[in-house]
């Protein structure tokens, strides 16, 4: 399953939303992997890989998750990434 997301919190995805999104991720039985600005697909469980990524508020990122649990997931991310931060 496949789905893109644009990012929506100030921050991307460094800091506090990159901790809830790999939170988030960690959460799933799926295999899940997150991509940005057309570079390879990183595991999204990885807080230094999600980070390492560089996505900035307002940029797409293409979401992918296999398993039992891969629409919940997908739409959980979606969430965290589509949730401003307070």
């Amino acid at each position: 399953m496949e789905r893109t997301v644009t990012v929506v919190p100030e921050d991307g995805l460094h800091a506090r939303p990159a901790s809830k999104f790999v939170e988030t991720a960690n959460d799933y039985d799926s295999e899940i992997t997150v991509g940005a600005n057309g570079d390879d697909p990183v595991n999204a469980a990885s807080m230094l890989a999600v980070t390492g990524l560089g996505v900035k508020s307002g940029e797409d990122v293409l979401l992918t998750a296999d398993g039992p649990d891969e629409k919940a997931a997908i739409e959980a991310l979606e969430d965290v990434l589509t949730t401003p931060e307070e």
